[in-house]
Formats: C-alpha cells, sequence, structure tokens
C-alpha cells in the first residue's frame, strides 16, 4: 500500500510557479483545492519564506533567475508553468525570462535518481537500510533534487523540446502604450513607452518565440492595476496625494488578485498557444473617479483634482508615469476563449461587497 501511494505521489502532475508572491499564492490556493491537485513547485530567492511556502502546499525550490547556474534543477520538473516573476529594474531585455527559458528548454542532466556512491550502491544491493540526511525545519536541503515530471525519450531529451509544455506569463497592459482613452482589445500593437513596458515586450516575444520553436503552449495575460482588500490606494488618499482634472484625467483599468489568479490558472488548461489574453475585469473609470471611489467606501476626504502642468510640478516622476497613459480593455476575448466569470466584474461591486460585509 505505502508503495501504491508513493507511485501515486511521483505521478502527480506538476506546476511550476516562479514569482510567488501575492498573487502565486492565491493562485497556489486554488490549484490545491482541486479534487486532483497538483504537485506544486515554488520558485524563491528567498529562503526565510520556505516554511511559508510549505505550509500553503508548496515544495519550495531555492534559485535566483538572475544567477542562471540557480536554476538548473528546474530543467524538466513540471510540464505546467506560471511565471510571475519582473523583469529585473534596468535595461531594455528581460535577462530573467532568458535564463528561464534556456533552463526549461535544457535537457536533464541526470537521470531521475541521483548518482550513487559506490559504498551507497553496496548498501543498496545487500538490502540495508540506507541513511537519510534530516532537514531542519524551514531550511532548504542542499542534496534535494526533483524528479522530472515523466520521463522524455532520448531524442527529446538531447533537444530539450518539452512537448505539451504550458507556460502562462502575467505581462503587464503598459506594452500598449498611451491610446488616448481608446478602447483596444489584444490586437492592438504594442507601442511601449517606458523601459518597464520595453522590458516586458522583451519577455513576451522571447516566450512567443520559445513556443513557435519548441511547441509549448505559451499564454500571456496582459494585466491591468491588481487590486483587493489589501491592495486599494487607501495611503495615497490618507495623503491626500492630488489626481488630475477631468479634462487632463487618464482611463484606467483594474482586476481583483484572485480573479487575476483564477484567470492565470485557467489559461494552463485553456490558453491557446501563443495567444494573449487582456486580463481585466468590466470596469470604466478615470484615475481619479476610482481614488474617489475608494475614498467613498472608506469614510475618507476625496483627494484635492490639479492639472497636469501643476502635477508635473508636485508629483514623483514614478506617479506621473502611471498617468501618462489611457486606455480601456476589452476584455471580450478572456470571456469567449477562457470562460472566464469575473468574481468581481468592477471595482464598484467589490466595494458594494466590501461594504456589506
Amino acid at each position: 500500500m505505502t508503495g501504491m501511494i508513493a507511485t501515486r505521489i511521483l505521478r502527480r502532475a506538476r506546476v511550476l510557479i516562479v514569482g510567488c508572491g501575492d498573487v502565486g499564492m492565491r493562485a497556489l490556493q486554488i490549484l490545491n483545492a482541486r479534487a486532483a491537485p497538483p504537485r506544486v513547485i515554488a520558485l524563491t530567492h528567498h529562503p526565510e519564506r520556505a516554511g511559508e511556502l510549505r505550509a500553503a502546499g508548496a515544495t519550495p525550490v531555492p534559485g535566483d533567475l538572475d544567477v542562471r547556474a540557480s536554476l538548473r534543477r528546474l530543467a524538466g520538473v513540471a510540464r505546467s508553468v506560471l511565471h510571475l516573476a519582473p523583469p529585473p529594474r534596468d535595461g531594455l531585455i528581460d535577462s530573467r525570462t532568458r535564463a528561464l527559458v534556456a533552463t526549461l528548454r535544457a535537457p536533464r542532466r541526470s537521470a531521475a535518481r541521483p548518482a550513487q556512491s559506490a559504498v551507497m550502491r553496496q548498501r543498496h544491493a545487500s538490502g540495508a537500510p540506507l541513511k537519510r540526511r534530516v532537514r531542519r525545519p524551514g531550511s532548504f536541503a542542499k542534496t534535494s533534487f526533483i524528479v522530472p515530471d515523466g520521463p522524455f525519450p532520448a531524442s527529446i531529451r538531447k533537444t530539450g523540446f518539452r512537448p505539451g509544455l504550458r507556460f502562462v506569463y502575467a505581462s503587464t497592459t503598459g506594452v500598449y502604450g498611451d491610446c488616448g482613452g481608446a478602447w483596444i482589445d489584444e490586437t492592438r500593437p504594442a507601442r511601449p513607452e517606458n523601459e518597464r513596458a520595453r522590458r516586458r515586450v522583451s519577455a513576451e516575444t522571447q516566450l512567443r518565440a520559445a513556443g513557435a520553436g519548441s511547441g509549448w503552449r505559451v499564454s500571456i495575460a496582459r494585466i491591468p492595476g491588481i487590486y483587493a482588500g489589501n491592495r486599494l490606494p487607501v495611503a495615497r488618499i490618507e495623503r491626500a496625494l492630488p489626481a488630475l482634472v477631468e479634462s487632463d484625467d487618464v482611463y484606467t483599468n483594474h482586476i481583483h488578485a484572485d480573479d487575476l489568479a483564477a484567470i492565470l490558472v485557467r489559461a494552463l488548461s485553456r490558453g491557446r498557444p501563443q495567444r494573449v489574453i487582456n486580463a481585466s475585469d468590466d470596469t470604466d473609470l478615470r484615475m481619479a473617479d476610482y481614488f474617489d471611489r475608494v475614498a467613498d467606501a472608506y469614510a475618507l476626504p476625496r483627494v484635492p483634482r490639479i492639472t497636469r502642468e501643476e502635477a508635473q510640478a508636485r508629483l514623483e516622476p514614478i506617479t506621473l508615469s502611471f498617468m501618462r497613459e489611457s486606455r480601456r480593455l476589452s476584455n471580450a476575448r478572456l470571456k469567449r476563449e477562457l470562460g472566464y466569470v469575473l468574481r468581481h466584474p468592477t471595482v464598484d461591486d467589490f466595494l458594494k461587497a466590501n461594504a456589506r460585509r
């Protein structure tokens, strides 16, 4: 019976989460709630998070996307990947995605079991019990490894081709640039206007090329502003940071963190190959109106409004960068292709539900 249980554990589907932050932890909860939950492997470069990830039901694997050598154990570890990690802070190329793609395409260097020493082989042949290394709670096992998610034919091991690999990347709607408040869908060409968005385009380009060249099913979710009960601009409103007057204001787009996590998980199974999806809700608001909605819900004074010229003199450059781009996103493809029904269709729906609670 014990052997049968161990075999079932090894045969469980596997999902690799790269960048298991707030949204990644929500996705982990969704995966673990399934009738047949997969084994979730979470890449982290923070050793202190190992205990938290294990408690949430994930297997933590140490690694740093900025150090490619630290990613070797990820090769062949899972056939479903959620890439939620941000690009580096500098440059125009997403070197982190490049390192991850190279690692996942690389052939597995070893067989399913690690090499055994002569003493270990002798003990195994004699039937003597093998000593196991005890791992301290909350620490990483230096000699730990993860068996690849199913055997690959020799031809595939040589080329690095991973058949059936499903890859979902969390990008940003910032790749569209300023659209003048127009309604747009996924056919709109990417015209990034800042380095952050250009790095995202770099990641998208790399992943779509990898999908076309390796047969991966790559889904790209372009994500607008994420909100949740713990991710509302309450602190900004309390500081009375000004917003733009209506004539200068921009349209913004939103998605609740729970909806986003569910969309990303659904894209693993239902996303079309090399396809872009706008992961946005039905909200149609300008930025200052969004702040007003939150202020009213929390019984806070509404923020003052100023002209764009005044904002350039008073606000930080990073804040101003979000006030330069205006667009409204169509989510028809999200609903049609993924068949997703929004839990929180609009920001107003969420705020009203929270007020009732």
